[in-house]
């Protein structure tokens, strides 16, 4: 209070930690049911609305999602004025459509077998009411529209059908006739119309003439492009451009951009293949563009390195214009440093001023401003360094966990082993650190988290290192962690605190 007239506001704290509550599942399984690999979800992704929702399989399908809850937006006024609030409202998905993104291919020329796996899926900008999007397999890119199409269907007329022709013409004779040669036909008598037609008795009261009505519409995929042969290694990133015009593709070795609207030209704008392959140290694993500066994109390496990339400074790329890679500890090297230090996935904030990293041991928040180190870390799997041996030996050390941010860029997710998946929060302050299973009760499996622990980095940026669950090699029912079940793939709601994730081929849906 100053002067009686002035009130100071005090610093508004960290944001409560949310309370995730079950929403759907689609394809569920029951106890004990085998699951198809071919069924196997491997991509997730939230339109830019929220209001649609993609998957891919392991089987080359596309399956989309629509939201239904939102739609019936209208009503009375006083419908209208509660939407005002904000209420929790209970988010719904329908299943909208699906179709076969890609099939099994084979390379004759390098004799290997194509999977029809989708990679990666991204929604495009909407046009006309058609929904666009691209899904990419290993190797070949392809621009889907899905649009509704009417049915039409003709009106009955008031015709007997059992006295028509069996190809539903009354007004044609299966007789030959004779016609002259300017197409006209001999004159006959108006009675005799139709040999299989008669007419009923005291005439036809009024003509009535086919009209054609709409009853129902169907979605129709259609491929409008496919980007081909322009990768020799396997693809794992595609990310639109916000010009709404290109978009990159990014495999091991090379990151291609591409127009929309051109699919047999792309250029190559970041090339890191060695003269000699045997010099090779790092290969790309995840690349993504700006989310509104159309000129800017980013890279992550298998060394656990971020690069961003300015195209307007030349054709090729190869320079980046900043680094963002955390200094390694003294003497802290192992056998395995450099494998779990493989970034598996990194994704820009709402704004793009923040960068989240997922490694295999933990997830990292960078300041795109600041190339010094992480601003925060988050410890994922921790609690697995004692156990790096057995997951070397049984490849799960090589697994790919992808990540995710709210749209209010106070949270951040990622997934785990036995389906389960993190949710932390990333506000200064907070101490949010969740763990949740893919099941219909998400909290069964809560434990009390840790306080974070802090630490100046002496130039005032306080680092931040959070403790997610780090039970030692059991989770907090004192079950096993099963590493066959592993929740790889995970998206957030662009506008709400929503979030899809696949466990194997289920779907679940939470909200909070």
């Amino acid at each position: 209070m100053n002067g009686g007239d002035e009130v100071v506001a005090a610093p508004a704290g960290p944001p409560n930690p949310l309370e995730w509550k079950f929403s759907q599942v689609f394809g569920e399984r029951t106890a004990g049911e085998e699951v198809q690999e071919v069924d196997i979800i491997s991509a997730i992704e939230f339109d830019k609305s929220g209001d649609h929702l993609a998957t891919g399989d392991r089987g080359g399908r596309v399956v989309l999602f629509e939201r239904t809850d939102t739609k019936d937006a209208g009503g009375s006024r006083r419908d209208r004025e509660r939407m005002d609030y904000s209420i929790s409202r209970h988010p719904e998905f329908r299943y909208k459509t699906e179709f076969q993104s890609h099939e099994p291919e084979f390379d004759y020329l390098k004799s290997l077998e194509i999977e029809e796996k989708i990679n990666k899926i991204r929604w495009c900008q909407t046009a006309n009411g058609a929904l666009f999007l691209l899904s990419t397999n290993d190797k070949t890119i392809k621009f889907w529209k899905v649009q509704e199409k009417k049915i039409k269907k003709i009106s009955e007329m008031n015709v007997d059908p059992s006295k028509a022709m069996g190809n539903g013409s009354i007004g044609s004779s299966s007789s030959s006739r004779a016609y002259l040669a300017n197409g006209g036909a001999p004159d006959r008598s108006h009675n005799n119309l139709s040999n299989d037609y008669s007419f009923p008795p005291g005439g036809i009261p009024s003509l009535k003439l086919p009209v054609v009505s709409s009853q129902e519409t169907s979605l129709l995929a259609r491929c409008r492009r496919v980007y081909a042969h322009a990768h020799d290694y396997h693809i794992n990133s595609i990310s639109n451009n916000s010009d709404g015009e290109t978009f990159i593709s990014a495999d091991d070795l090379r990151i291609n951009l591409w127009n929309l609207e051109i699919s047999n030209q792309s250029f190559n704008i970041v090339d890191v293949k060695p003269a000699n392959m045997e010099d090779l140290t790092e290969v790309i694993t995840s690349a993504e563009f700006h989310p509104t500066h159309c000129n800017t994109l980013a890279y992550s390496s298998s060394k656990g390195s971020i690069r961003l990339v300015d195209l307007r400074q030349s054709a090729l790329c190869d320079s980046h214009t900043k680094l963002f890679e955390e200094q390694e500890a003294p003497g802290s090297r192992s056998f395995f440093t450099e494998i779990i230090a493989s970034i598996s996935d990194i994704k820009f904030g709402k704004d793009g001023r923040y960068i989240l990293s997922r490694d295999y041991m933990t997830l990292k928040l960078w300041d795109i401003n600041m190339d010094s180190g992480p601003v925060a870390t988050f410890q994922v799997h921790e609690y697995l360094r004692p156990k790096l041996c057995d997951l070397y030996e049984n490849d799960s050390i090589f697994d790919k966990f992808e990540c995710c941010l709210s749209g209010d860029g106070l949270r951040i997710a990622t997934g785990s082993y036995s389906n389960l998946f993190r949710v932390f929060g990333c506000a200064l302050g907070s101490a949010e650190a969740t763990t949740l299973e893919a099941s219909k009760n998400p909290m069964r499996r809560q434990v009390p988290t840790t306080t974070p622990r802090q630490r100046s980095l002496g130039n005032s940026i306080t680092r931040v290192v959070r403790r997610g669950t780090e039970a030692p090699g059991v989770d907090a029912n004192g079950n096993s962690f099963d590493f066959t079940t592993k929740l790889l793939h995970l998206a957030w709601h662009p506008t709400e605190n929503s979030i899809a994730c696949a466990a194997a081929n289920s779907l679940y849906m939470y909200y909070a």
